[in-house]
């Protein structure tokens, strides 16, 4: 009978970190550096999301890759690398003719489009309203701002 090495004699092993197709439990938190936050998870209930899904953008997915559970991270990120530079060819102004009447129209509010296909959908936010048209900004909302992107994983499935 061969007896069973003791527990100290095997290799410890390896944490489990995040990974590119990774399922996540997560909380975060998106702010400008003058400290304004945009979204944070931290005083609700934590988010979950698919790795590589889209719901998360690729910039910050990859924030996470080789991250464990259970320690708080903070990374700053600059313009390019968080949502990219802020892109004037993205802000269109469009007549009211051409907006779906049932839509309504508030500045500083996000309004949803749908593609000539129908196949999809973006928003754009409402930066300016006119009796003859609208003036609608479709770059990212944090578009043209370094960020502050804090994050603790909770669990990794």
């Amino acid at each position: 009978m061969n007896p069973i090495p003791p527990s100290d004699s095997y290799p410890p092993l390896s944490p489990v970190t995040v990974g590119p197709d990774s399922y996540l439990t997560l909380h975060y938190r998106l702010a400008d550096l003058d400290g304004t936050e945009y979204v944070s998870t931290f005083d609700l209930s934590p988010a979950t999301l698919q790795m590589g899904s889209g719901q998360l953008a690729e910039t910050l997915e990859s924030c996470l890759l080789g991250l464990p559970t259970g320690e708080r991270h903070v990374f700053q990120l600059d313009e390019v690398d968080a949502f990219g530079s802020h892109n004037p060819r993205l802000v269109e102004r469009i007549a009211r003719s051409a907006l779906p009447p049932e839509v309504e129209l508030r500045v500083n509010s996000l309004i949803e489009f749908s593609s000539p296909d129908g196949a999809s959908s973006f928003a754009g936010f409402l930066r300016e309203l006119s009796d003859s048209s609208a003036l609608f900004d479709f770059n990212h909302p944090l578009a043209g701002k370094a960020i502050r992107f804090e994050v603790e994983v909770i669990a990794i499935m």
